[in-house]
C-alpha cells in the first residue's frame, strides 16, 4: 500500500488545525503547525516534507494582517520548490488572494470550507503537482523553451559549458527555473546516463548539512546506528546541485571548498579520505558578491563555484516567450485532463505581454493551471485575466499598442459586455501605473511621480481621486 502523500496545515487557531487533520487524516499524512517558524523548524530540523500545504494568511506575531502567511509562502518555496500551497483564510480579500498567487500560491479559499471541497481541492494540487513534476523532467530533458534573445544566451551558454566537468553557479530570482537549468547542464553533458541529485542547502539545518553532503559513520552521533553515504558519494561520478548555496554556513564553507579544489571529504566520525568525482552545480537568488563583501561567504568558495557563471533572466524580460510558455503548459494541463486548451482575447494577450511575473516561471505555471480550471476551451477575456494578476506588478499596454493591433479585439471586447464601463476601466488602468512606478521607487513618491511625468501634487490627487484616504498617508520625502 503506497504511502499517504503529506500535508502540512499552518493555522494559529488550534482547533482549526486538530479538525483539519482529523478531517483529512484518512487521505493525507498530516502534520499541523500553529506558526511560520514552528513550520520552518518542523522542515529544517526534520525528515518531513510535504507534498501539499494549507495555510492561513493571519499566523502570530501579527495575526490580523497577512503578513507572516506571505512570509511563509516564499520560505515553503524556497525550502520544497515543488510544493504546492493552497491558503485557506478569512482574510480573503481579492488583493490578498492575487497576491498569494503572485508569490507562488495555487489559490485561496475563504474560510469557512466544506471539508469535502476541501479534499477535492487538495487532491486536484497533489494531482497538478505530479504533473509538474514531468513536465519539468521533460523540459530540461529536451531543452528550455523560448527563443528570446535573454533565452537564446542562456542557451548558448548551457551548451557551452555543459560538456566541462568544471563547477556552474547558476543566479536568478526565486521561481525563474535555475534547478531546470542545472538539470539542462546535466542531460546536455556526458553525465547524461549517471545519477542527479540535488539538496537545497536551506532546507535542512546547518547541523545536518554535513552528513547529508558527507556521509556519516555508525556512532558517529546520536542516532547515527549505521554507516550512511551522503550525497557525494551517491552522485558518483554524475551531477551534484546545491540550491541555495548562499546559506551555507560559514563553518561549512572550507569543507565544500576542500571538495572544490581536490575532490576529497570525509564522512562525519570517519578520518578516512573519499574521492569525489561529481560535477558540482550551485544556485542562488542572493548576490554572492554582495555576501563575500559583508562576510557572509567566503571568497575563495566563490570564486572556485563560478568558474562558468550563468545568469536565468527574468520572465519579464524574456518577450514573446512568456506567449510560447502559457501555449507550452496550457496546453500541457488541458491534455493531462482532456480538455480543450484555452486562448487569449487580444486585449487580454496585450495584458499578458505586458505583466511583469513577478513569481517567474512558477507564477506562470500555477496562472495557466487555473485558466485552464476555469476557461477550458474558451477565450479569456481581459478582465478575466486581470483577476488572476498581482495588479500592482501589472503597467498595462501603452495605449498606441492597444489602438493598433489589438483595436479589434477590444472592440469584440465591449460588444460581448454590456455592462462595460470606460471610466472604471481607465481608472483601473490608471491605479496600475501608479502602484508600479511606486513599488519601483520603494515608495518614494516623488521619485514615483517623476517617473510617471507628473508633479508630486498631482500623484496624490489622483491616488486620492481612485482610493480615497491617501493624502493622510503621505511619505515625508520631498
Amino acid at each position: 500500500m503506497s504511502a499517504k502523500p503529506a500535508l502540512l496545515i499552518v493555522d494559529d487557531d488550534p482547533l482549526i488545525g486538530e479538525g483539519l487533520s482529523f478531517v483529512l487524516s484518512s487521505d493525507f499524512s498530516v502534520r499541523v503547525c500553529q506558526s511560520r517558524v514552528e513550520a520552518m523548524t518542523l522542515l529544517r530540523d526534520g525528515p518531513f516534507r510535504p507534498a501539499i500545504a494549507l495555510i492561513d494568511l493571519g499566523l502570530p506575531p501579527m495575526p490580523d494582517l497577512p503578513t507572516e502567511g506571505f512570509r511563509l509562502i516564499g520560505d515553503l518555496l524556497s525550502l520544497v520548490p515543488n510544493i504546492r500551497i493552497l491558503v485557506l483564510s478569512g482574510q480573503n480579500e481579492e488583493s490578498n488572494a492575487r497576491r498569494a498567487r503572485a508569490l507562488g500560491a495555487a489559490d485561496l479559499v475563504p474560510k469557512p470550507c466544506d471539508p469535502a471541497r476541501l479534499k477535492k481541492l487538495l487532491n486536484a494540487a497533489l494531482k497538478v503537482q505530479q504533473e509538474e513534476l514531468v513536465a519539468d523532467s521533460e523540459e530540461a530533458a529536451h531543452g528550455l523553451i523560448g527563443d528570446s534573445p535573454a533565452m537564446r544566451k542562456l542557451k548558448s551558454q548551457i551548451d557551452l559549458c555543459a560538456s566541462s566537468a568544471f563547477p556552474v553557479l547558476i543566479e536568478g530570482e526565486s521561481g525563474s527555473g535555475k534547478e531546470r537549468v542545472a538539470a539542462a547542464l546535466h542531460y546536455l553533458s556526458p553525465r547524461s546516463g549517471l545519477p542527479f541529485l540535488a539538496l537545497n542547502c536551506a532546507a535542512i539545518s546547518s547541523s545536518l548539512v554535513e552528513p547529508t553532503l558527507f556521509g556519516y559513520a555508525k556512532g558517529a552521533f546520536t542516532g547515527a546506528s549505521a554507516n550512511k553515504s551522503g550525497y557525494f558519494e551517491d552522485a558518483s561520478e554524475g551531477t551534484l546541485f546545491l540550491d541555495e548555496i548562499g546559506e551555507l554556513s560559514l563553518d561549512l564553507q572550507p569543507k565544500l571548498l576542500r571538495v572544490l579544489e581536490n575532490g576529497e571529504y570525509q564522512r562525519v566520525g570517519e578520518t578516512q579520505s573519499r574521492q569525489s568525482k561529481a560535477r558540482i552545480i550551485a544556485a542562488t537568488n542572493r548576490d554572492l558578491r554582495a555576501e563575500v563583501k559583508a562576510g557572509r561567504f567566503r571568497a575563495d568558495l566563490f570564486h572556485r563555484l563560478s568558474v562558468f557563471t550563468l545568469w536565468v533572466p527574468p520572465l519579464r524580460e524574456m518577450g514573446d516567450d512568456r506567449i510560447k510558455l502559457l501555449e507550452y503548459y496550457r496546453n500541457l494541463y488541458a491534455a493531462k485532463h482532456g480538455a480543450t486548451p484555452f486562448s487569449l482575447s487580444e486585449p487580454a494577450r496585450a495584458a499578458w505581454l505586458a505583466y511583469s511575473f513577478p513569481g517567474n516561471v512558477r507564477e506562470l505555471k500555477n496562472i495557466s493551471i487555473r485558466l485552464t480550471a476555469k476557461h477550458a476551451g474558451y477565450v479569456v477575456s481581459l478582465p478575466e485575466l486581470l483577476s488572476e494578476f498581482e495588479l500592482a506588478a501589472l503597467p498595462a499596454p501603452a495605449g498606441e499598442a492597444v489602438a493598433g493591433s489589438a483595436s479589434a479585439g477590444i472592440a469584440r471586447e465591449i460588444e460581448s459586455r454590456p455592462a462595460f464601463n470606460l471610466a472604471a476601466t481607465l481608472a483601473g488602468i490608471e491605479l496600475q501605473y501608479i502602484d508600479a512606478a511606486i513599488e519601483l521607487a520603494k515608495g518614494n513618491m516623488s521619485q514615483a511621480a517623476r517617473s510617471l511625468g507628473i508633479s508630486r501634487s498631482t500623484l496624490y490627487s489622483r491616488l486620492d481621486a481612485l482610493r480615497p484616504g491617501t493624502q493622510k498617508d503621505r511619505d515625508p520625502d520631498t
